[in-house]
C-alpha cells in the first residue's frame, strides 16, 4: 500500500466523517454562543419590569394600584434625578426607578453625580441639608420635591427584650414607592392645601421628620405671626396651632375668631395642664360648646393607660372620618399628659361635637396649680370624668370646623397613632382625601423552616440517591454502547 504523506494525511482528514461531524458540532456551538450573546445584550436593554419577576414574600417591586393610577393620569412630563455617585447605585431603587419610568412615558429617569456635577443639588436643598447617595428630586414644570435617601428605607426597632438580656431587633422596611408616589403627586397637584402654624407664643415646632410626613401628604406648610399680619390669610385651608405654651392676645383672638366666622378651619393641639391663664383660647372654645378641665387626667381603669403610668391614656377611639381609619386597622392611641374636654349639654343652633377619643368612667382629673400629682391615687378635689380628650367641632351655619385635641404630645415620635390622627384630621377638614396610602415593605429574609424528618429525607436524596442514579444510568449507558 502506498504510504501518504503527510499533506496528503492532513488533506484526507479534512474530508473525513468525523472532521465533517465535528465541524458541524462547532460551528453549531458558534451559532448558538452568538445567539446568546445577541439575547443577553437584548434582555438587559429591556425594562426590568419585563425582565425581573417580583419573588419576593413582600412584593418589593410590585407596584400599588394606586401608583398605577396617578401615572396613568399623568399629563406633565416629570424628570427624575438620581443623585448618587457612579458605582454607588441602589440596586432595589434602581429597579424601583425602572418599572415607573416604564408605567408612564412622561416620567424620565437622569442619574447626576454628585462628583461630576458639585452644585447641581443645591437648587433644591437648603445650605444644611445633609445630601445623601442615591437620593431623588422630582421635577416637574410647576415644583420639585427632594426625596432624601434617608426617608427611602425605614427602621423599626424592638427594644423589648433590651432590659433583659440587653439585645434589639431592627426591621428595615423599603419606602421607596411610597416617597416617590407622594412626590409626583406632589409636583403634579394643582392646588395643595395650605395649612398655617401659629407663631409668637412658645409653639412646639413641627420637627423635620413631621413636616416631611405632612408635605409627602401634599400639605403646604407656611408660618402665621398674627401680630404682624393682623389677619389669616385669604389662601388658609387650616390654621394650625401646636401646643402654646403663652394666651394668644386680644388682637389675635379677634383674627382668628373673624376667621373661623368666615368658614375657617382650625386643629387646635392643646391642654391647659399647666400653671398660667389662657383666658382667650379658653373663651375661643367655649363659644364652641367645649372647655378645658384645666388639670391632669389620670386613668383609673388599667385597660385605658400603658406602661403601669395611669397618666399615659390610651383612650377609646369613637366613631368619625378621622378615627375610623385606626379603628378599623386595630391601631392604639396613645395620649399622655392630656387635658380632659367637657362638652357644653346645652349647644347653640349649627354646632355639632362629636367625641374622638374618650377616657373610661373611672377616669378622673387633678389640678396641678393646687395638687402635686405624687400620688396618683384618687383624692379629694379631683374632678370626676369621663372625659373627652379630642373632639370636633362643626358649625354648620358658618361652614368652620375645629379639631381639639387636649394632648401635647399627640405627634411625638413613638406615641401610638397620633401622626395618623394629624394627618387623617388636616384631611378632614381640607377636604383633602388624596393622601398616599401606600405602605412600606419589610426587606427582612424569610428562613424556610423544615422538620428533622424532611431533612433527613432531603438529605438521603441529594447524597444518595441522585449520585447513585446517575451512576447506574451511567454504567447502563456504557453497556449499551459495548454492545454496539
Amino acid at each position: 500500500m502506498e504510504k501518504k504523506s503527510l499533506s496528503q494525511r492532513v488533506k484526507s482528514s479534512f474530508r473525513s466523517r468525523a472532521f465533517r461531524v465535528g465541524g458541524y458540532s462547532v460551528v453549531s456551538f458558534l451559532i448558538l454562543a452568538a445567539i446568546a450573546v445577541v439575547v443577553n445584550v437584548v434582555v438587559n436593554a429591556l425594562p426590568a419590569t419585563y425582565t425581573q419577576f417580583d419573588t419576593t414574600s413582600t412584593e418589593m417591586f410590585t407596584i400599588s394600584e394606586q401608583t398605577e393610577e396617578i401615572l396613568d393620569a399623568l399629563d406633565d412630563d416629570i424628570e427624575i434625578y438620581w443623585v448618587v455617585q457612579s458605582g454607588e447605585e441602589d440596586d432595589t431603587l434602581s429597579t424601583l426607578l425602572d418599572r415607573y419610568s416604564v408605567l408612564s412615558n412622561h416620567i424620565s429617569v437622569t442619574k447626576i453625580d454628585p462628583d461630576v456635577y458639585p452644585t447641581f443639588i443645591d437648587s433644591y436643598v437648603t445650605a444644611d441639608t445633609q445630601v445623601y447617595n442615591n437620593s431623588l428630586v422630582v421635577v416637574s414644570s410647576s415644583r420639585y420635591y427632594y426625596v432624601s435617601y434617608e426617608h427611602i428605607y425605614e427602621y423599626q426597632y424592638d427594644f423589648s427584650s433590651y432590659y433583659s438580656d440587653g439585645s434589639y431587633s431592627v426591621d428595615v422596611s423599603f419606602a421607596g414607592e411610597s416617597c416617590l408616589t407622594g412626590a409626583i403627586d406632589y409636583v403634579t397637584s394643582e392646588d395643595l392645601p395650605t395649612v398655617y402654624t401659629l407663631t409668637g407664643h412658645g409653639e412646639t415646632a413641627l420637627d423635620s421628620d413631621m413636616q416631611t410626613t405632612i408635605e409627602r401628604q401634599n400639605f403646604a406648610l407656611a408660618e402665621l405671626n398674627l401680630m404682624t399680619s393682623g389677619s389669616v390669610p385669604e389662601d388658609a385651608d387650616c390654621l394650625l396651632i401646636y401646643s402654646p405654651t403663652s394666651d394668644i392676645s386680644d388682637t389675635e383672638y379677634e383674627a382668628i375668631y373673624n376667621y373661623l366666622l368666615s368658614g375657617g378651619k382650625m386643629f387646635l393641639i392643646y391642654g391647659n395642664t399647666a400653671s398660667g391663664s389662657f383666658s382667650n383660647l379658653d373663651a375661643l372654645m367655649s363659644y364652641y360648646g367645649v372647655s378645658s378641665v384645666g388639670g391632669l387626667v389620670i386613668e383609673g381603669n388599667s385597660s385605658n393607660y400603658a406602661y403601669g403610668y395611669p397618666y399615659y391614656l390610651m383612650p377609646s377611639l369613637e366613631s368619625h372620618d378621622i378615627t375610623d381609619p385606626l379603628i378599623s386597622s386595630g391601631v392604639y392611641l396613645l395620649l399622655p399628659d392630656s387635658d380632659g374636654i367637657v362638652i357644653d349639654e346645652d349647644l347653640r343652633d349649627g354646632l355639632t361635637v362629636t367625641e374622638l377619643f374618650t377616657t373610661s368612667d373611672a377616669a378622673y382629673a387633678r389640678d396641678l396649680s393646687v395638687s402635686a400629682a405624687t400620688s396618683y391615687a384618687k383624692s379629694d378635689g379631683d374632678i370626676d370624668g369621663p372625659f373627652a380628650l379630642g373632639v370636633a367641632i362643626e358649625d354648620s351655619e358658618t361652614g368652620a370646623e375645629i379639631v381639639w385635641v387636649s394632648c401635647a404630645h399627640l405627634i411625638d415620635v413613638g406615641y401610638g397613632g397620633g401622626e395618623d390622627v394629624f394627618i387623617n384630621a388636616l384631611g378632614w377638614m381640607c377636604e383633602h382625601t388624596s393622601s398616599i396610602s401606600i405602605h412600606s415593605k419589610s426587606i427582612g429574609t424569610d428562613v424556610l423552616t423544615i422538620s428533622s424528618s424532611t431533612a433527613s429525607v432531603l438529605t438521603a436524596i441529594i447524597v444518595a440517591i441522585l449520585p447513585a442514579g446517575c451512576l447506574v444510568l451511567g454504567l447502563y449507558t456504557w453497556a449499551r454502547r459495548r454492545k454496539v
